[in-house]
């Protein structure tokens, strides 16, 4: 007479049931994770005018170098940061149009578009410069 048991498989314990959850946990979690790769800009409406007064519009160019540019004056980043927090307390309608350079180092470029979208800037406009 064998009286030896045999071993339950797999299958036949909670191993399995146990697994299946730590799964759906790991994918839950997985899940969550939200990578943002990119700029999230609001654009207006087509049918949407607007107005910008001259006096209400600060340009700015990034030079092919890498230099930014205000008033034909080289500017740091944090000078820019300076010149745009201060037009925005005394107008809040202010607009910062961007004029790049197309052989501009890209860093520059997204810097000063974070820039942008941290000071909350409604009215903002970038262009590439046309070739000499």
């Amino acid at each position: 007479m064998n009286l030896k048991k045999k071993k339950p498989g797999f299958i036949e314990t909670c191993a399995a049931s146990d697994m299946a959850f730590l799964l759906i946990i790991y994918f839950i979690v997985i899940a969550g994770f939200n990578i943002n790769m990119g700029f999230i800009i609001n654009l207006p409406a087509r049918e949407s005018t607007r107005l910008i007064l001259r006096e209400d519009l600060l340009r700015f160019s990034i030079e092919a170098d890498g230099r930014l540019i205000y008033n034909n004056n080289s500017i740091e980043i944090s000078e820019a940061e300076n010149l745009i927090r201060s037009a925005k307390t005394t107008n809040p309608d202010i607009a910062v149009m961007l004029s790049i350079d197309p052989e501009a180092v890209w860093q520059r470029v997204v810097v000063f578009v974070e820039l942008a979208q941290d000071l909350q800037i409604e009215a903002f406009s970038f262009s590439m410069m046309k070739d000499s």
